[in-house]
């Protein structure tokens, strides 16, 4: 697996070409580094000179130091040279030989610059040869100058190829470390889950030493979880937590990465103080640099995905960055559904705690009420035996009819309650629904006949066998045949319809009433909900007929729809799991 600069074939290649550099152009010593977009050289090549290699090698520097003394050079060809006459114009970085000049106006001295710039196509700066101590110990003449320039433009060539080979081989790589973590995060909705699929792909894939990741709490601070690659509980330092919140903030509006190491200097999230704070933490744990990015969707900053290596591994590379950046996006919008997924569960257990309060409170009202309406219903039925006068029997008559429907009201909320409770478990039998819909439609008969509402059963050749409770289903027939009744104005039809439909069983009801709205409809299930039409708010009635019907089919594990117009009739469809 490539990983970067000084653990590649492009570090293998690089160093051959300094080596080369070294015995045909006859230098002792030939280095190579490499811009970063976050504008620093970094040394990736050192051949010649032992002490050289162990100075430069894996360093960096601010871009900007090598071009302010580049300033001042002298052109030769594609070569630049800075004699050391010139070194006072501007601070000199690297490395210096411990050598003493020869004598001649055209001597090397030890503070001598001679480099190659490595240009891509669009002639933009993508590195540096630079070398050092001629073999003669004198500046190279007229006729050497060209045959240095021919090398280092055929070398300056091979680096950039190179280095193109391997950027693209690190785009392959990286993106497919991020396919992988889009791949796993999309698929969870667990922030654990999230972070345990996609440790892995990152470790692997950024040839990191550990990573952990910091979650905000939803009130956007950081006292949120931390997570470990290796499940080790880590407890980051108050001030460390305090900086990691407003930096990931700031490089989320930044869309930016943020880099501190030991090997250099420069860093994007913190000041040289913090830095120092953060570097001895990392020491403490044997981290030698991290990589600092920032999780978030749209405008919201959600924590910091912290990268790690040590001392022996890559410095980060430019397309570490991008793509980690882009994982920073996709971890953040799996961590944002994630905490939506929580919110709503969260919800959602708060609606059905609420709801079964709700169905208790009901059961306990409902029988609460039930004992003193048996005690009036009692004495009403042991005063209408007495010898009363016409007022008195009216005013029993009418608490009479009043303690009834009351009572119907009872019924209702204790069946209700009953189908409502999850904790109250449907014991499923055969059921003829045939048998219960023509006891139904015998009951309602009489009711129908004296509304001069015609009551039409057209009943199926075999039988309709569902798979539920036998009680539960005929209060669901009865509140559809009831309601239809009701509201079918004198010389209407209901007609009623028992079928077998693949696996399921089909009980429709239809009528040529008043119809319903599209708007009440949207509510017509809801407990307690009357309709808005006149007509139909001028007849009695609970609003729980529907509820109940509903609450029953779930039960039942079919379903109820309506398809209504108002002054068109209605049609209910109920569809139930046969019985097999």
């Amino acid at each position: 697996m490539a990983e970067a600069w000084s653990h590649t074939a492009l570090h293998d290649t690089l160093q051959v070409v300094a080596e080369g550099v070294t015995k045909v152009a006859g230098f002792g010593v030939a280095a190579i580094s490499v811009i970063h977009d976050s504008g620093e050289t970094e040394v990736v090549a050192v051949a010649g000179n032992d002490a050289a290699s162990a100075a430069l090698l894996g360093t960096f520097s601010p871009v900007s130091s090598l071009l302010a003394e580049l300033e001042v050079a002298e052109h030769w060809g594609k070569l630049r040279f800075v004699p050391h006459e010139k070194i006072g114009e501007v601070q000199r970085t690297g490395w210096v030989p411990d050598v003493t000049p020869l004598d001649g106006p055209d001597a090397w001295h030890p503070l001598d610059l001679l480099v190659a710039p490595l240009t891509d196509q669009h002639g933009e700066f993508r590195g540096f040869l630079s070398v050092d101590l001629p073999d003669d110990g004198r500046r190279p003449g007229p006729e050497r100058r060209r045959r240095l320039e021919m090398y280092a433009d055929q070398a300056g060539r091979a680096i950039l190829s190179a280095m193109q080979r391997e950027r693209l081989a690190e785009q392959v790589r990286l993106a497919e470390t991020t396919r992988k973590i889009v791949r796993g995060a999309s698929a969870q909705l667990s922030l654990e889950q999230i972070i345990h699929d996609s440790q892995r792909a990152i470790v692997d894939g950024f040839g990191i030493q550990g990573l952990w990741i910091h979650t905000f709490d939803e009130d956007g601070q950081g006292r949120g979880f931390v997570y470990s690659s290796d499940g080790q509980d880590v407890q980051l330092p108050d001030q460390l937590v305090e900086l990691a919140v407003p930096a990931a903030r700031n490089c989320w509006r930044d869309q930016r990465v943020g880099l501190i190491s030991r090997r250099r200097t420069a860093t994007q999230i913190a000041t040289p103080e913090q830095r120092d704070q953060i570097l001895e933490f990392l020491a403490s744990v044997d981290i030698a640099s991290i990589m600092f990015v920032p999780l978030g969707a749209g405008p919201e900053c959600l924590g910091n995905l912290v990268l790690t290596r040590g001392e022996d591994d890559p410095e980060w590379t430019d397309g570490e960055a991008t793509a980690a950046l882009d994982i920073g996006h996709d971890l953040g919008r799996a961590l944002l559904n994630s905490r939506m997924f929580e919110q709503e569960r969260t919800l959602v257990h708060e609606l059905q705690q609420l709801d079964r309060y709700k169905t208790q409170l009901i059961a306990t009202v409902s029988h609460e009420l039930k004992n003193p309406l048996t005690t009036i219903v009692g004495h009403l039925e042991l005063l209408q035996e007495e010898d009363l006068d016409a007022p008195t029997e009216q005013s029993l008559a009418a608490i009479g009819r009043s303690a009834k429907r009351l009572n119907r009201l009872v019924e209702d909320l204790l069946l209700l309650s009953k189908v409502g409770d999850p904790g109250n478990p449907l014991i499923a039998a055969p059921v003829d629904l045939d048998e219960i819909l023509g006891d139904v439609v015998e009951t309602f008969g009489v009711q129908a006949a004296s509304r001069d509402v015609r009551l039409a059963f057209y009943r199926p050749i075999h039988p309709v066998v569902a798979n539920g409770e036998a009680t539960e289903l005929e209060s669901l027939c009865t509140n559809l045949v009831s309601n239809a009744i009701r509201y079918t104005p004198a010389g209407g039809v209901v007609t009623l319809a028992l079928s077998v439909d693949g696996p399921d069983v089909l009980l429709t009801c239809t009528d040529d009433g008043i119809g319903i709205s599209p708007a009440d409809q949207e509510r017509l299930f809801s407990e307690f909900f009357r309709s808005t039409n006149p007509q139909a708010l001028a007849l009695p009635g609970t609003g729980l007929g529907l509820a109940i019907s509903r609450r029953v089919v779930a039960r039942h594990g079919g379903t109820i729809t309506v398809r209504s117009a108002l002054g068109e009739g209605s049609t209910f469809t109920v569809r139930l799991p046969a019985h097999i």
